[in-house]
């Protein structure tokens, strides 16, 4: 499913939509694409909507920032600085975060080779190949629970 935003209000009713639909399971979410589209952009209006009061920034140094909301421990990677040897440092975490009952946020996923579950929500972002305001965010899965949750989403745009 392909969702165009041309600002960012459309941007945070997206995430709105999405954070309502999450639940005490939690879900694992990858977030690839261009740099600067929009997915700490897009994470930062999930937390918001979920009550998170810290500041939601990009752990582009540190790899990982964690934050807390009524429902669930989230968990906010970044692997766009890791190289391989980097990789192996986090991949226990990685593993760690995809249990049930959190939320884990993983920007720049296609660094993470083999390590990402294979049910996990992928979410690509892009920019309009015409108008660099637009945004498209497309969400697809291969397990069943994650392809239910993206036709709700789309229900609630």
């Amino acid at each position: 499913m392909k969702i165009k935003t041309q600002t960012l209000n459309d941007t945070k009713k997206l995430a709105q939509a999405f954070a309502s639909l999450l639940d005490e399971k939690g879900l694992f979410v990858t977030l690839t694409g261009d740099i600067g589209a929009g997915k700490t952009q897009f994470i930062r209006y999930v937390l918001e909507y979920l009550g998170v009061d810290k500041k939601v920034t990009s752990p582009s140094f540190v790899i990982l920032n964690e934050y807390k909301c009524d429902k669930f421990p989230i968990y906010h990677f970044d692997l766009y600085r890791l190289e391989e040897k980097g990789l192996k440092s986090v991949v226990d975490e990685l593993r760690e975060y995809t249990k049930q009952n959190v939320l884990t946020f993983i920007e720049w996923a296609e660094f993470a080779y083999d390590e990402i579950p294979k049910d996990a929500l992928k979410i690509n972002v892009e920019y309009d190949s015409e108008d660099v305001n637009i945004r498209w965010f497309e969400f697809s899965s291969s397990d069943e629970f994650q392809e239910e949750f993206i036709k709700k989403l789309k229900v609630r745009l």
